[in-house]
Formats: structure tokens, C-alpha cells, sequence
């Protein structure tokens, strides 16, 4: 009897753990197929004035039918202004239909020395609709902070260029 007790608990205990390892995989596998969406400001390696928003898809799973639906928080005119520069490709208006795991997408350009002061207080707001492979739908806000670049600064020119500067003269 205190042996079939003790088979009885065991069973129970294994088939608790195995239904928590099967709910564990089964959370692994969807995270491998879900996209997640990124947009942050960079500056260029060479021109740290001229900046441009990056759009890259960081999830594992390709985005399916983006649509991007851009706003100004803070700034007034010079944020729209900045706004209309940054979203100039012709995606922003369209979408993407597909956009696969570390795909990576650029907008435009603008240079942060012309009415930096404004730019420099402009906060964005990219309303972003999307759907994994599974057809999970995602809406997720996303915020582009500016202000995040105050006080940046670049001494030399990046490794990479002088060095392609410096074969051009060969």
C-alpha cells in the first residue's frame, strides 16, 4: 500500500512537470515566430548631424501587412516639420507587406543643424499595426525622443572611413 502510495505520488509529480515543460515549449516556439518592431533615431558614422530614423524588425518572425501612423507629441511646427522629413518614403504612407526577422528599413534624413533647438524637442509617435505569420495581430506605440541625442558629439572620423579615405588616395 505505502509503495502504490508513493508510485501514485510520483506519477503525479512527473505529469505536473511534464505539462509545465510542455506549456514552457509550447511559450518558446511562439516567441520564434513573433515579430517585434523597433524605430529609433541614429546619426550617420560619418556625419553625426544628419540623422535618420531605423525601422527594424528585432522579433524572429517576419511582420506582416505594417501600417505605420505617425504623430507629433511635442515640438509644435518644428516636430511636424521634422516628422515630414523623416517619413518621405513612400512606405510610411503604404506599409510594408512583409518584413522579415532583422530585415531593416531607413527613412530619410534630416540635418540636426538646421533649427536644431526645434528638432531637438520633438517628440514622435509612430502608431504601428502588424500580424505574425500565425495571424496574431499587434498595435504597439512607439515613441521617438529627440532629446535622447542633446549633448552628442563625435571626435576623429570613424575607423571605417579613414580608412576607405585613405585607400581612395592609393
Amino acid at each position: 500500500v505505502v509503495f502504490t502510495a508513493a508510485v501514485t505520488l510520483a506519477t503525479a509529480i512527473y505529469a505536473v512537470l511534464t505539462w509545465m515543460l510542455v506549456r514552457e515549449t509550447s511559450l518558446m516556439r511562439r516567441v520564434q515566430t513573433e515579430p517585434k518592431l523597433e524605430i529609433t533615431a541614429r546619426s550617420l558614422d560619418i556625419a553625426i548631424h544628419i540623422i535618420r530614423l531605423h525601422i527594424k524588425n528585432i522579433g524572429l518572425g517576419p511582420a506582416l501587412n505594417v501600417r505605420f501612423k505617425p504623430s507629433v507629441t511635442s515640438g509644435g511646427d518644428a516636430a511636424a516639420r521634422l516628422l515630414a522629413e523623416f517619413t518621405a518614403p513612400n512606405f510610411f504612407a503604404t506599409g510594408l507587406a512583409y518584413f522579415g526577422p532583422g530585415q531593416e528599413r531607413l527613412s530619410a534624413y534630416t540635418r540636426m543643424t538646421e533649427d536644431h533647438d526645434g528638432k531637438i524637442a520633438s517628440i514622435l509617435l509612430f502608431d504601428v499595426e502588424y500580424q505574425s505569420a500565425t495571424g496574431k495581430h499587434y498595435r504597439e506605440t512607439i515613441s521617438v525622443d529627440m532629446s535622447e541625442h542633446k549633448g552628442s558629439y563625435q571626435l576623429g572620423k570613424p575607423h571605417l572611413y579613414a580608412i576607405a579615405q585613405s585607400l581612395e588616395t592609393v
